[in-house]
């Protein structure tokens, strides 16, 4: 077989259209966020939230985020860095400090919005699945969808103590239990 070189022309590179930048760097799955964000006609300008969960080498993040036309509006943050504070000093990366971060923001969500009296969380954690229910009088739980990122989601992953934590907070969101670490069946 002889070699045959490929030759791109320059109507080949006139047509061709480079990708988003965050999508170059590898940053954004702009299908998996035009899914989270996109809101119904008839829902008008209300916004979608976000529960977005970051992990990086040294520590974790959780936001609840909105998007509009031109940037994203963070609503509140929670921090591992800020564990420390609340007693947590040590591994602030590990499966337990996703939990209490994403317990963390559930609380300040809730407080921020004047929902921290009328849905109270869990009172004591006992690995059991926790769903908000709703008052019959006054407001809904906060609704809001998880954001994983470019993560793996395989079952056990820390994205899922994080999203634990924050049900266990108060927040409402639809998932499945058996995503959580140590699921059986039966």
């Amino acid at each position: 077989m002889a070699f045959v070189k490929e030759i791109k022309t320059k109507a080949y590179f006139k047509r061709f259209q480079v990708k988003l930048r965050r999508r170059r760097k590898g940053k954004t799955d702009y299908r998996q966020r035009k899914g989270l964000i996109i809101q119904d006609k008839n829902k008008y300008a209300t916004p979608k939230y976000r529960l977005v969960v970051r992990f990086s080498n040294k520590n974790i993040t959780c936001q609840v985020v909105y998007a509009t036309l031109t940037h994203d509006v963070v609503i509140a943050s929670a921090y591992s860095q800020e564990l420390p504070t609340y007693g947590l000093n040590f591994g602030l990366t590990n499966y337990a400090a996703a939990y209490c971060t994403g317990l963390l923001i559930a609380r300040r969500v809730l407080t921020k919005l004047g929902l921290a009296d009328a849905y109270k969380g869990l009172a004591e954690a006992s690995g059991e699945d926790y769903l908000v229910e709703e008052n019959d009088e006054g407001p809904r739980p906060f609704f809001c969808l998880l954001d994983v990122g470019l993560k793996r989601t395989s079952t056990g992953s820390k994205v899922f103590a994080a999203l634990k934590g924050a049900l266990d907070g108060g927040l409402d969101i639809p998932h499945s239990e058996k995503r959580y670490v140590g699921y059986d069946p039966e």
